[in-house]
């Protein structure tokens, strides 16, 4: 299908119209947002002498909705700039300008008659060809054909986007039995593509997919707890981060999504399923009940599972709702002798072994909870999938679970689950047995690097379609890996290119990393065309291990410290004159070391969703692996293009004075760590080690030649320090900075401005970098420093010293 999405319409500006508005605009698509038109004007409208008619009156709701959007916390958009993509409207003007858009997104009210009566103003004015879609999250969509063309049914489908949709990856297509097939083929490739989402086709069942069996999982645990009498503090221990799970774990998420949705959904699937065998672990629970009769629905009504209140002392607190008594008490710590035994054990599938073994409480809990999810997912398929990828897709991207149902399974062992689900009266559907007499042996495989899963229809493992522009270096880790140490592997990922994968804790860097980039380049150089750095770790990195800084620092081994920076210097700039390409792919946490090495590549293929910055000031330090003489060097390019000088080093020097941030890749090119034109973005997650690997082949083919290290860089000396040092001075004056922080402020402006130099002058990297050093060192024997690192590796924040 030809088709291109250059301008959408969005139908509906709530908390998701707004936001999908804002996700469409991050991809550079223009949008147009509409909702409806008040009927009455308020009191302050009558008095200004505003009418109906007014356009100000006339689009509130929709700009109210898209202000409050833009506003919250985390962001829905890239870049505050992106938000001009979008213009606003009201069903009565502006409908008859979705004539002019590629696809119509309709995300008004969950009521069919609602819904129907604005299909029936979109028919008046929509071009036969142009997509429609609903954002429905359970109504059925056949339901929503009645009284529509033709061609309006040749178009039509759902797209259920998930909460908050630049965050969450889902999205779920949902065609009726009047959809084109080449319709479902055009969005499923382009959610994937375009829009960043992991697109997974669903059937029109009630739910669909991720909230049929996600809103089970939870339901079926508010069941469970009240068995087992355990706590909400308890509950969302087990079921957070220790299973591969959100921090939200269970309650807090009811509370993030809202328990009237919740509610909704459950109620739904109770109402509408009357064959489905776990039905009743849809009723709603008493205290379930109480809540949402209460209106206790989480952060939209400020209580919920957990409130949070301020104290005698004027400092916030969290407390937790007790679920028999339904009043609220200081959060619990909790402790079981399980969770205690996979302290040390950081492989997911490792510590889940440990964790369905439990003998206590926490075990029996976790067995009750898999198998029976187990048998129910089993039971779903074919009702609301064919295959079991589509299940475990959906969760993970939907829910967040690292660890997808059908794969927890195949980690606790197969064949051996299915007898203790049978031993605890959770038989699972048939067509598991027959798997298992097919010879079946687990629900995925990899064989040659390529992730297959059990195909039940044709009792054969198949490759998952759409998998084959992804590289996933897990799946090649087996048979591809040519060297590697604890902290670093290097893997060839074909076509004459190596990938270097960090997988220290956190991926900081220390010797072992450095040691694994210095092979990579060192066998790229020798037998390959170019290398890719990057991993499928939740982070790129967290930056340098600032305890090994720390402990260092401490016993006084400043020559060790010297050599471990030097070190770090060496391994960045060897990256940047390296005699092939070399592309770092970062994503999520890109800190400190991890932000150094992406300045000093030859390229840059980030991840949408990357959160990168030189962060050092905020642990006392300035950063040490050429962070801070690069970005002396870029300053130095802007003088050469005519830029201001002074108002260039002040940029500069803020961005790391002030530790900044990117929460995005395209803030990244507005902070000057991203180079526009050089370096690029991926939208989906899943794409970017491909993407880096054809940028290094690109760089290649086009006659890679290795750079010649810098000796021409322009700093401003004194001129520059004058403004350096006058700056901190008021600031400190103004208290708005510590005397340490003054401190730190001198040493940055003294490696920008090159040192006390009396002129403007050229001096080489390496000048700069010996500066940088020299000023490392020196505030790693500062007690304020020590006490900086200690507090930021205990408490994960910054210190005011």
């Amino acid at each position: 299908m030809n088709k291109h999405i250059n301008k959408v319409a969005v139908l509906g500006s709530g908390i998701m119209g707004s936001r999908i508005a804002c996700h469409f605009a991050n991809i550079g698509v223009e949008v147009l947002l509409l909702d409806i038109a008040p009927k009455e004007l308020t009191d302050e409208e009558k008095a200004k002498g505003l009418t109906l008619d007014n356009k100000a009156v006339k689009n509130k709701v929709v700009n109210s909705s898209l202000q409050t959007a833009l506003k919250s916390n985390p962001s829905p958009i890239y870049n505050k700039a992106f938000a001009s993509r979008i213009k606003t409207g009201n069903f009565d003007d502006n409908m008859k300008d979705i004539a002019n858009v590629d696809w119509i997104i309709e995300v008004v009210v969950e009521n069919l008659n609602i819904k129907k009566s604005v299909f029936e103003q979109v028919e008046k004015y929509r071009k036969p060809g142009i997509f429609i879609t609903s954002n429905t999250s359970g109504i059925p969509i056949h339901l929503m054909l009645e009284g529509r063309s033709e061609d309006f049914q040749k178009y039509f489908c759902g797209t259920h986007f998930f909460n908050p949709p630049r965050y969450l990856k889902l999205l779920e297509i949902i065609p009726s039995p009047k959809t084109d097939k080449e319709v479902i083929d055009f969005l499923m490739h382009y959610g994937d593509l375009y829009l960043g989402k992991t697109t997974v086709l669903c059937k029109d069942t009630p739910a669909f997919i991720a909230n049929r069996i996600g809103v089970y999982s939870i339901m079926a645990l508010f069941h469970l707890m009240e068995k087992m009498d355990l706590t909400v503090d308890e509950v969302d221990k087990l079921t957070g981060p220790m299973l591969g799970r959100p921090k939200s774990a269970t309650f807090r998420t009811c509370d993030v999504v809202g328990l009237d949705t919740l509610v909704h959904v459950a109620k739904g699937v109770y109402d509408n399923c009357p064959n489905d065998e776990a039905r009743e672990q849809f009723n709603l629970p008493g205290y379930v009940q109480k809540m949402y009769e209460s209106k206790w629905w989480g952060d939209k009504t400020k209580q919920g599972f957990f409130k949070k209140i301020k104290g005698a002392d004027g400092k916030s607190e969290i407390l937790t709702l007790d679920l028999k008594t339904l009043e609220y008490k200081p959060k619990s710590k909790v402790k079981f002798d399980t969770l205690e035994a996979t302290k040390t054990i950081d492989n997911l599938k490792e510590r889940m072994k440990v964790l369905a073994t439990g003998k206590d409480k926490a075990g029996e809990f976790y067995r009750t909870a898999f198998y029976g999810l187990f048998q129910y997912i089993s039971n779903r398929i074919p009702e609301i999938a064919d295959e079991v990828y589509r299940i475990d897709a959906a969760m993970s991207a939907g829910f967040g679970w690292e660890l997808p149902p059908f794969e927890t399974w195949d980690a606790l062992g197969f064949g051996e689950t299915v007898k203790a689900m049978e031993a605890s009266g959770n038989k699972p559907a048939q067509w598991v047995y027959d798997m298992i007499n097919s010879g079946g042996t687990s629900f995925y495989k990899v064989e040659n690097g390529v992730k297959k899963y059990y195909d039940i229809a044709t009792k054969s493992y198949k490759a998952i379609p759409g998998t084959d522009s992804f590289i996933i270096l897990d799946n090649l880790k087996a048979t591809k890996t040519i060297w590697e140490n604890k902290g670093s592997s290097i893997i060839d990922i074909g076509d004459g290119i190596i990938n270097l994968e960090f997988h220290s804790k956190m991926n900081t860097i220390g010797e072992e990393v450095l040691q694994g980039i210095n092979k990579a380049i060192e066998i790229a150089e020798k037998d390959y065309r170019g290398l890719v750095i990057g991993n499928d770790a939740a982070n790129f990195s967290a930056g340098a291990n600032l305890a090994l800084v720390l402990m260092l620092a401490i016993e006084q081994e400043f020559d060790e410290i010297s050599m471990a920076v030097k070190a770090f210097q060496n391994i960045n700039m060897r990256i940047r004159y390296s005699s092939i390409p070399i592309v770092v792919a970062p994503h999520g946490l890109t800190l400190g070391g991890g932000c150094e090495m992406c300045l000093h590549a030859d390229g840059v293929q980030a991840a949408a969703e990357t959160y990168i910055g030189l962060v050092e000031f905020g642990v006392g330090l300035i950063p040490g692996g050429g962070g801070t003489k690069e970005f002396a060097v870029r300053a130095s390019d802007a003088f050469e293009e005519g830029e201001i000088e002074l108002p260039i080093l002040k940029e500069k020097f803020l961005t790391i004075g002030m530790a900044k941030t990117a929460t995005s890749a395209y803030e990244a090119f507005d902070l000057g760590i991203f180079r526009k034109g050089i370096d690029r973005v991926t939208i989906n997650n899943n794409r970017l080690i491909a993407d880096a690997k054809e940028r290094v082949i690109e760089m290649a083919d086009a006659g890679y030649v290795q750079p010649i290290p810098r000796k021409d860089i322009k700093v401003l000396g004194r001129a520059g320090l004058g403004m350096v040092y006058a700056g901190a001075n008021s600031m400190l004056s103004g208290n708005y900075i510590s005397e340490h922080d003054q401190k730190i402020s001198q040493k940055l402006g003294w490696i920008l401005c090159g040192g006390d130099l009396s002129a403007p002058t050229l001096v080489s990297e390496q000048y700069l970098l010996d500066l940088e050093r020299e000023a490392f060192l020196s505030l790693c024997g500062e007690k304020k420093t020590l006490e900086r690192i200690q507090y930021t590796l205990k408490t994960g924040k910054p210190l005011r010293n």
